[in-house]
């Protein structure tokens, strides 16, 4: 959704969008002692060599030497609040597009679902686009953004009008788990395992086969709205992948945690935007599947 955090790591940030790993030991500086044949550590307080080179001590070079190895040639690294800041511009992105869906399906009702098949396709090919870029592009993300909201907004206004107060109860939900998931992380006791990702990695293959599965059953034949994903297996199968969404999410705090450590350019704060993006649209759109397909039960 290469160079990647490791092993505990998302689909997004699996990619090239993300630089190489970040290891403390990286980021000391060694030299050869010709005399004596070892390697020792290169200090600050060392200035020999800054001058056999012609370079006399300065406050620029001490900031920059300060400086994580990845923090690039600009010295400015990742913060938290720089992931906060784009995160939320993605999301922006994200209402106004469904809010864009939301007045024309109420002004052309019978346009606005073709519109949100364009919407939902472009979103999956920006999402792979962006998923593989060496470098994250904002205008893509956020072009994702837009067309991912264009069509959860055609969606939700579909099932709302078909059970009303369903879109207040699935954005209930996911923000209800969004907060949890980052309050149990935040205090240390919700964290990702190499055993775990395997297992999740694994999981997602299968969800994602038997997706491509089902939404092709609904687009060719009359098996109904929500495919082989109706009553009770229905249920057990979103309840499957809201867990995998929610872990998705686990996934995404690490890397950003990591990263923020690691001091990587602030230019990747697109990426952590990105993951997010995708975590919590996927988040939302099981919650709101599980809660229609109850609903239809009860009724």
């Amino acid at each position: 959704m290469a160079n990647q955090f490791g092993s505990s790591s998302n689909p997004v940030f699996r990619s090239g969008a993300m630089p190489d790993q970040f290891n403390a030991d990286k980021r000391r500086r060694f030299y050869m002692d010709s005399n004596a044949g070892t390697v020792r550590e290169d200090t600050r307080q060392q200035q020999t060599y800054a001058q056999q080179h012609g370079l006399p001590p300065s406050d620029k070079l001490e900031e920059q030497y300060n400086l994580p190895a990845h923090a690039g040639s600009q010295g400015t690294p990742m913060t938290y609040d720089d992931v906060i800041r784009k995160t939320v511009t993605s999301f922006a992105v994200l209402l106004v597009g469904a809010g864009v869906a939301v007045t024309l399906a109420s002004m052309m009702p019978g346009a606005v679902m073709g519109l949100a098949v364009i919407a939902v396709l472009g979103g999956l090919v920006l999402g792979l686009v962006n998923a593989f870029r060496r470098e994250p592009n904002p205008a893509l993300i956020l072009a994702y953004s837009g067309t991912q909201g264009f069509f959860l907004g055609a969606f939700t206004w579909v099932l709302e009008i078909a059970y009303p107060g369903v879109a207040f109860q699935a954005v209930t939900a996911t923000l209800v788990v969004f907060g949890t998931v980052l309050a149990l992380f935040k205090s240390g006791k919700v964290r990702a395992t190499p055993k775990l990702n395997k297992m999740f990695f694994t999981a997602l293959i299968a969800y994602v086969v038997f997706s491509l599965i089902n939404f092709g059953l609904v687009m060719f034949t009359d098996i109904g709205m929500f495919g082989m994903r109706a009553g009770w297996l229905g249920v057990a199968i979103g309840a499957f992948a809201i867990l995998l969404a929610t872990y998705s999410l686990v996934l995404d705090f690490t890397n950003i945690d990591e990263g923020v450590k690691a001091g990587v350019e602030q230019k990747y704060g697109w990426a952590a935007a990105f993951g997010l993006t995708v975590s919590l649209v996927w988040l939302y759109i099981e919650i709101l599947r599980v809660i229609v397909i109850l609903r239809s039960m009860a009724d």
